[in-house]
C-alpha cells in the first residue's frame, strides 16, 4: 500500500478522535460547570454568568479544557500535547472579550463565537500534529 493510501486509511481514526475531543470538552463543560455552580451557590459568591460574562466564559473555556486534557491523558497523550490542545481552546478569549466589554457582541454571542471559534482551531493543531491523533505517514 503506498503513503498516500495508508495516510487517507487512517482519516476516520483522526475524525473519530476529533469528535472525542470535542466530546470530552462538553463533558467538562457539563461535570466541571455543575460542580462549579455548586461550589458558588453554597458560598453565596454572588456570581452569575448574566452578570459576569467575562468570567464566565473564561470558567466555561477552562472547565472544557480541563475535561479534554483528562480524556487525552487517558489516551496516553504527551503533557506538551496536552497544553498545546489546552491552550489553543483559550486563544480566542483575548479577541472577544474586548468586543464584549465594548458592547459589539453581547453574552450571548460571545459564547457562541468562543464555542464556534475553539473547533477550528482545536482541528487545525490535530492536524499539525497527526501523528499523535492517529495519522501516520
Amino acid at each position: 500500500m503506498s503513503n498516500v493510501a495508508a495516510e487517507r486509511g487512517h482519516w476516520p481514526r483522526f475524525a473519530l478522535h476529533y469528535a472525542e475531543m470535542v466530546v470530552a470538552m462538553f463533558a467538562g463543560m457539563m461535570v466541571f460547570g455543575a460542580v462549579g455552580e455548586g461550589i458558588v451557590a453554597a458560598a453565596d459568591l454572588g456570581y452569575s454568568a448574566e452578570r459576569q460574562p467575562a468570567l464566565a466564559s473564561v470558567v466555561m473555556t477552562v472547565d472544557m479544557a480541563l475535561g479534554m486534557a483528562i480524556w487525552m491523558r487517558l489516551r496516553g497523550h504527551p503533557r506538551a500535547g496536552i497544553a498545546e490542545m489546552s491552550g489553543v481552546m483559550f486563544v480566542p478569549l483575548p479577541v472577544l472579550l474586548p468586543l464584549l466589554w465594548l458592547d459589539v457582541i453581547s453574552d450571548q454571542t460571545l459564547m457562541v463565537l468562543l464555542h464556534v471559534a475553539m473547533f477550528p482551531l482545536m482541528l487545525l493543531v490535530m492536524l499539525r500534529r497527526r501523528a499523535a491523533h492517529g495519522v501516520r505517514s
